[in-house]
């Protein structure tokens, strides 16, 4: 059985056990976190689309760690004043592993 949820804006194919990165939550490692917008489940003949969201359908994880994304470096200049900048980022993700999927 699989499910598509929705989380941050953004979409994820998800099955049991399988490991996601998302959006930083603030959620402590070692709970267990419920994703409620679950738009599509499928698995077998039966396939249930959300109009927007499946009713009574739920995904379990559970928060594994919290990590950093790569380092991006950006490269901002302006040649007629001699002047540039140099920045870096990394975005901040939550490691979640998938428990179970609810289809009530």
């Amino acid at each position: 059985m699989y499910a598509v949820i929705e989380n941050g804006g953004k979409q994820y194919k998800v099955e049991t056990g399988d490991q996601i990165r998302v959006d930083l939550m603030g959620v402590p490692e070692g709970e267990l976190v419920e994703f409620d917008r679950v738009l599509l489940i499928g698995g077998g003949d039966e396939v249930k689309i959300g109009r927007p969201d499946v009713y009574g359908a739920r995904v379990l994880a559970e928060v594994i760690r919290h990590e950093k994304g790569p380092k991006l470096t950006m490269m901002r200049m302006q040649p007629v004043k001699m002047r540039q900048a140099k920045m870096g980022h990394r975005q901040k993700y939550t490691r979640v592993l998938i428990r179970e999927i609810h289809s009530d």
